[in-house]
């Protein structure tokens, strides 16, 4: 079993240090498994892959109804994580972290905290999430808010155009925001 970390900017956020077992004919990292993550039920699974060219800015995202874990197959990525669950001791901390497919770690993201991901090299991210795909669960906030103020430490990544058009925190009303 992995161990299992907090991730001390933001309540709920934990990383899987995951183990390597490799030899001369290649490698094998036991990427997930539901238990590990015993607060969710993980009755729905999805699994997702996601490739990214370097310099891509995929976010910020959340939802209602699904959290996410998530695992670096190959390249180096910046997520960026933003608290927006007002009952949370971290509400409205935000924060980076480093993944990298050669160093296996997973990242799981609770409801309600803003994530997204700046490729810093080409990278394949596979994410499990535990709930269909529903799109009216799929909310945005702008990556760049002032008022988050995620330190991406770039200043001009590209982004899809429903990325580019998520609003600032200050624009999205009460419901629509988690509780």
């Amino acid at each position: 079993m992995p161990e299992i970390v907090d991730f001390a900017p933001i309540a709920d956020v934990q990383i899987a240090e995951l183990q390597r077992w490799g030899d001369e004919r290649g490698s094998f990292v036991e990427t997930f498994r539901k238990a590990w993550f015993p607060q969710r039920a993980w009755e729905r699974l999805q699994s997702n892959r996601s490739t990214s060219q370097q310099g891509v800015l995929r976010g910020l995202h959340y939802h209602f109804h699904q959290v996410d874990y998530w695992f670096v197959m190959a390249g180096r990525i910046r997520v960026g994580l933003a608290d927006l669950r007002p009952s949370s001791p971290t509400f409205m901390a935000s924060a980076t972290l480093e993944l990298d497919g050669e160093e296996p770690r997973g990242l799981f993201i609770p409801i309600g905290v803003a994530h997204g991901f700046l490729a810093l090299t080409d990278a394949t991210l596979t994410y499990i999430v535990d709930n269909y795909y529903d799109g009216a669960d799929e909310h945005g906030v702008a990556w760049n808010d002032p008022q988050l103020h995620v330190p991406w430490q770039i200043d001009r990544p590209l982004l899809s155009d429903r990325d580019a058009a998520n609003p600032p925190l200050r624009e999205i009303a009460a419901e629509q925001l988690p509780r």
